[in-house]
């Protein structure tokens, strides 16, 4: 995992050592206030040396002045480095989750992933740009002064020293507690967000249903997960900055009392033990850096890991054989398919049909009987478990995914709209077309006239998912997409259920249309809207146990006549 994190750095190697090579000149500067005060106590002072000491003080006004260049430097450049990380880091991501199946987006919710985009990444960053800096500056600190103590008196600073270890065993002992903590406030953190994404999405049902209470009391739930998690973290950090706090006040403690008894038997002048003194803090403050910066690190370990953790998930990927397909005929047969979500038992059993180029299929049958499943599998979002697929005699495995979906459009009775113009919106379907294009697609989905009624026109905003659009506006917007991607295969996933019946004519108009010379999948509810399809089969529990036209199904006497001469009676 260290050697992915280092990646990351691999495009700023030229900043991160200038970064570094300004912090440890800042490092090196802090460390001659203790030397200049040592010469000044010890020599310049006793001897009256007034010019001389105030050219030392001037000279340490003068790197002091270097040093808040450095620190500026430090701070801006370092920093904007770690933006760049992060917007790397981001990019991966959002390049890796448009690459994922329908199957990680079916057991992770939205508001989760949105917490790994962004808070797990500001942490990774922040570890990033303040961890080498950190490490090195303060191990380099920590060295000069042991060295420059020595030189003043090294039975003392052995002596000193000897508390590092202590300081080392709380750190190691504790450590393991923070990081899981952290790890588990991040994830309660991703609760929460998924539960705000999820209400806000939802408001307009939660008003309708006057349940704000009920939401009230879900993100109520989230908000204790959450203290309970931070319970635990800052438990975690608690002891470990107490005990570390406490190790490191002991060193004051060693320094004044062993000092003490060193100046006392004269093993140490004044001068010296002055210096000593006020060089022990500057030992101190990177001991007091690195205690500081273990927070940081779990914080950092524990978003790297969850963004692993995304980036681990095994994408789609086109099989090895797999190669490019032009415009398909549309003829598609399945053949003894089984499918199953995760670890559910099998959604669809043994299932065989053929649908001819050019014709139109009907899916009836009961909710959760397998008709959106066979759809989803058409266009490969997911993999089978036994059979296959083939569209023009070629099994769908040895299609590239992207120009297999070129081929196929997609209407459903959930459309998603983009907060975008109309403009944009209809050219999701073909991203190359013209602007004529466009207004002849949405003139074929018969809603070019209301656009034009629009405040803007094609450049008017439509909101998120569309808000700003009636049920049928956004239905014909999204057959307006579907009539510039022009695509040879068609499905129909209850395109017009959530309509009333006025709408449902209209629409199904520009739905004639777009089904002619195209091969057709068609999920509905309302038999009506399928009694000219060329073939229906009814399928329940997996099964299809009804297949025929119309009428030869109606003759049939069976659940297909059943179910419509009861929407007939309604």
């Amino acid at each position: 995992m260290i050697k992915r994190f280092l990646e990351y750095y691999r495009p700023h190697k030229k900043l991160f050592a200038a970064d570094m090579c300004a912090s440890l000149l800042v490092a090196f500067i802090g460390l001659l206030y203790p030397v200049i005060t040592r010469t000044m106590l010890g020599t310049l002072i006793p001897g009256r040396q007034y010019c001389l000491i105030v050219a030392g003080g001037l000279t340490l006004l003068a790197l002091y002045l270097v040093r808040m260049g450095l620190n500026y430097f430090i701070q801006y450049k370092g920093h904007m480095m770690g933006v760049e990380m992060q917007m790397r880091m981001r990019a991966d991501m959002f390049d890796h989750l448009e690459k994922l199946p329908f199957s990680f987006y079916d057991s992770h919710e939205t508001g989760k992933i949105m917490s790994r985009m962004t808070r797990d990444l500001f942490d990774v960053v922040e570890l990033a740009h303040h961890g080498p800096e950190n490490i090195i500056v303060s191990s380099v600190s920590i060295v000069l002064s042991f060295i420059y103590l020595s030189m003043i008196n090294l039975p003392l600073t052995l002596i000193v020293f000897s508390c590092v270890p202590f300081l080392v065993g709380v750190s190691v002992f504790t450590r393991k507690r923070m990081r899981t903590a952290f790890k588990e406030r991040n994830k309660s953190e991703a609760v929460i967000n998924a539960a705000l994404e999820g209400s806000i999405s939802g408001v307009r049902v939660t008003k309708s249903f006057t349940n704000a209470e009920k939401e009230k009391e879900k993100f109520a739930d989230g908000l204790g997960l959450f203290k309970r998690a931070n319970r635990l973290a800052y438990k975690a950090m608690a002891t470990f900055n107490s005990s570390s706090t406490f190790v490191t006040d002991v060193f004051n403690v060693v320094v004044l009392i062993a000092g003490g008894l060193f100046l006392y038997n004269g093993s140490i002048g004044f001068a010296d033990y002055s210096a000593f003194i006020v060089s022990i803090n500057i030992f101190l403050s990177p001991i007091n850096t690195l205690i500081r910066f273990m927070e940081q690190f779990q914080n950092g370990i524990a978003g790297f890991e969850r963004f692993c953790e995304v980036m681990d998930t095994e994408p789609e990927h086109d099989p090895a054989n797999a190669h490019e397909v032009a415009r398909l005929k549309g003829d598609i047969e399945f053949r003894n398919v089984e499918y199953g979500y995760g670890d559910e038992k099998d959604v669809l059993n043994g299932i065989s049909i053929r649908i001819g180029a050019g014709r139109t299929f009907a899916l009836v049958g009961p909710s959760g009987g397998g008709k959106t499943t066979i759809c989803h599998l058409i266009p490969h979002f997911y993999n089978l478990r036994e059979g296959e697929i083939l569209i023009d005699g070629e099994n769908i495995e040895n299609i590239t995914l992207e120009s297999l979906r070129r081929n196929i459009g997609i209407v459903q009775q959930d459309i998603y709209l983009f907060n975008s113009t109309v403009r944009e919106n209809i050219l999701y379907g073909r991203l190359d077309a013209t602007d004529e294009e466009v207004v002849e697609a949405a003139k074929k989905a018969n809603i070019h006239d209301f656009i034009m009624s629009m405040s803007d026109g094609y450049d008017t905003v439509i909101g998120e998912r569309g808000i700003r659009l009636s049920g049928g506006q956004k239905q014909r917007l999204c057959l307006a997409r579907v009539f510039l991607k022009n695509p040879p295969i068609l499905i129909l996933d209850e395109a017009t259920s959530a309509l009333d019946n006025t709408t449902e004519i209209l629409i199904q108009q520009a739905l004639d249309d777009l089904c002619v010379g195209r091969t057709t999948i068609v999920v509905a509810h309302r038999l009506s809207t399928i009694k000219n399809a060329d073939e229906i089969a009814v399928i329940d529990k997996g099964v299809i146990i009804e297949q025929g036209t119309h009428d030869e199904l109606m003759a049939q006497k069976g659940i297909y006549e059943q179910l419509y001469n009861q929407q007939f009676r309604e």
